[in-house]
């Protein structure tokens, strides 16, 4: 799970109206009579899980918020270099075998008084580990995580590079302490556990609270510990139980265990679908300090009603969705910044593979080949270069298609891995191609659900030209576009999807969650044991070594026609002048990750 899909959000009429409707305490040019110091941002998708690891949770508008309540190990800078985080340090200690420690400061406490310990990062990694899980997953038909029987254990997270610990970690015996070793060496060792808005989890003394009841908090630790260690199937079903959806709330909780951090900002208002408020945290020990006493995220999804507000003074900085009319209109406005670039995220189309539908080998009496040339015939009529030339070049006129599922147009091992991947072949628009193909799989007139934000201009455009171009060569399109696809994503609903993968960091095993067979991004069932090994080999790699297996495992995607990347989304990061320090990075959670920075005037 490393990546993080940007979640377009829900747009609401009269946009405009909400933006001004309900301006948080301390909000909009008020705030100028004050002493306090405050940033409003506006934001497209509202908060709603505090565990970032979850399926659920694993979302940008989750992180950007998380980021700010509690601290890390390390975190990526504006240049995507790694820096030290405020939790403690990070050592290898042993390389054969891998043996990686994780030493907290003696200031490192949750906002309760706890000490942030080996009990939470122990806890975080049993939970993405999958190594206790006695399921493969345990979710109800519309892809939401089911509640787990007293002999079931389902952690809803899961990571690469967390399964390779298979051992109960070496613990100090003050719980400041605590190392893990690998069954393999893993090339991303350095950014596993504890890395920017992910942290070290949630607070292991409050699960241990919620799911078994201990109220006092070392006991909780322990108890925590000793379920993990014992491999306590029921205890372990209940920690499982209050991982996965525990931590989750779309309004201010009346349960105040549930806003525990150890970052030096606290959550005190949260108004559901409406604006979010941080403020610094008296009891923070650790060494952040932000210059910002408040900061209210405001949400909104019509990218225009956030230009409106941030010329009302309403918002102070924003990345809303770029469209050449919004570029315009923020440009047009005087004291204000647009910095425009390109972000980490990248547009893709997705098959599902699995629920009985067009491009199932089960819709052809179990031909894989027959259901392989049905998405074949697909890709031939996605016509990506018209996307990228009518939606995103009015942005940037220098944008390309993106041909690779790993690289991005420009970086190092980008032109190597797609002249030899076969990309663009299998996506070059052919109707008359797409029709013969069609003819040998049998299929007249396959219907294809197509889902995607149907809120969301510029996915309503790439609908449409995708649409036009496949009904070209008989397909039956269907709209099932929806403005909570994100839940929808997995629930088999579909056939084909649109959205947007956004990276979390830079490291080469970020892809083993997106086309590993059940692994957590894989939302249309993919599955090919050819590419499970060549993850594998990824997973312990050296550097000189991993652009051939990248160029192995994008070859292997586009010979099983798994679908196709588009296009680099443009970024927008659009700001008043009051805030000062303002810059983006190209990996979640972008313009967040230097908010100590920013200061206003």
């Amino acid at each position: 799970m490393n990546k993080r899909f940007l979640a377009a959000g829900a747009s609401v009429a009269a946009a405009a109206m909400v933006l001004t409707a309900c301006t948080p305490p301390g909000g909009g040019d008020d705030e100028k009579s004050s002493e306090k110091s405050s940033v409003n941002i506006g934001w497209n998708e509202s908060f709603r899980s505090m565990n970032t690891l979850t399926a659920n949770g694993n979302a940008t508008s989750n992180a950007i918020l998380t980021y700010m309540m509690n601290d890390n190990f390390g975190y990526y800078d504006g240049e995507l270099e790694v820096q030290d985080g405020s939790l403690g340090k990070v050592e290898q200690v042993s390389e054969d075998p891998l043996k990686v420690k994780y030493t907290f400061n003696d200031d490192a406490k949750w906002s309760d008084g706890t000490p942030v310990d080996a009990a939470d990062l122990a806890l975080t990694w049993a939970g993405t580990s999958a190594n206790f899980n006695t399921v493969e997953q345990n979710n109800a038909d519309d892809g939401s995580v089911k509640e787990n029987d007293a002999k079931t254990v389902y952690f809803d997270s899961s990571t690469a590079g967390s399964a390779l610990v298979k051992d109960f970690p070496e613990i100090s015996d003050d719980g400041k302490e605590i190392t893990l070793t690998y069954s393999k060496p893993y090339a991303d060792w350095q950014t596993e556990f504890g890395t920017g808005a992910d942290g070290v989890g949630v607070p292991a003394h409050i699960v241990a609270k919620k799911a078994l009841g201990v109220d006092d908090a070392e006991k909780g630790k322990q108890a925590i510990l000793k379920a993990i260690k014992d491999k306590d199937t029921k205890k372990l079903s209940k920690i499982s139980n209050t991982w996965n959806t525990g931590f989750d709330f779309t309004s201010m909780p009346k349960d105040k265990d549930l806003l525990v951090h150890n970052g030096p900002y606290k959550m005190t208002k949260f108004e559901e679908g409406q604006y979010v408020t941080l403020e610094l945290d008296d009891k923070y020990t650790g060494p952040v300090k932000p210059k910002v006493d408040t900061v209210t995220v405001r949400y909104n999804g019509d990218p225009m009603a956030m230009i409106q507000a941030i010329e009302n003074g309403e918002v102070d900085m924003t990345q809303p969705q770029a469209t050449a009319d919004v570029l315009s209109a923020a440009e047009d406005l005087d004291g204000v910044t647009v910095d425009a670039a390109d972000g980490a995220t990248y547009e893709h189309v997705d098959f599902t593979f699995d629920n009985k539908g067009p491009f199932d080998p089960e819709a052809h009496g179990g031909d894989k080949e027959k259901a392989k040339k049905v998405r074949q015939a697909f890709l031939k009529t996605v016509p990506r270069e018209d996307i990228v030339e009518k939606i995103i070049k009015p942005l940037n006129d220098k944008a390309v298609t993106r041909d690779s599922y790993s690289q991005v147009p420009g970086s190092p091992m980008y032109d190597a891995i797609t002249k030899e991947n076969g990309v663009t072949a299998a996506t070059d628009v052919d109707i008359d191609a797409a029709k013969k193909l069609l003819k040998e799989a049998g299929a007249d007139a396959p219907k294809v659900r197509v889902m995607y934000d149907n809120t969301n201009s510029r996915r309503q455009q790439e609908f449409q030209l995708i649409k036009e171009s496949a009904e070209k060569a008989g397909f039956k399109i269907e709209d099932v576009g929806d403005v909570n696809w994100g839940t929808r994503l997995g629930d088999g609903t579909y056939d084909v999807s649109l959205f947007g993968w956004q990276s979390e960091g830079t490291g080469v095993t970020e892809d083993d969650a997106n086309f590993r067979t059940g692994a957590q991004n894989n939302y249309g069932g993919y599955s090919n044991k050819k590419m499970d090994k060549i993850l594998d080999k990824l997973l312990v790699s050296k550097e000189e070594d991993q652009e051939k297996l990248l160029v192995d495992m994008e070859k292997q995607l586009s010979e099983d026609a798994f679908g196709a990347p588009i296009f680099q989304f443009p970024e927008l990061t659009i700001y008043r002048d009051k805030v000062k320090n303002v810059k983006s990075t190209a990996v979640s959670p972008t313009m967040f990750w230097n908010y100590w920075e920013w200061e206003t005037n």
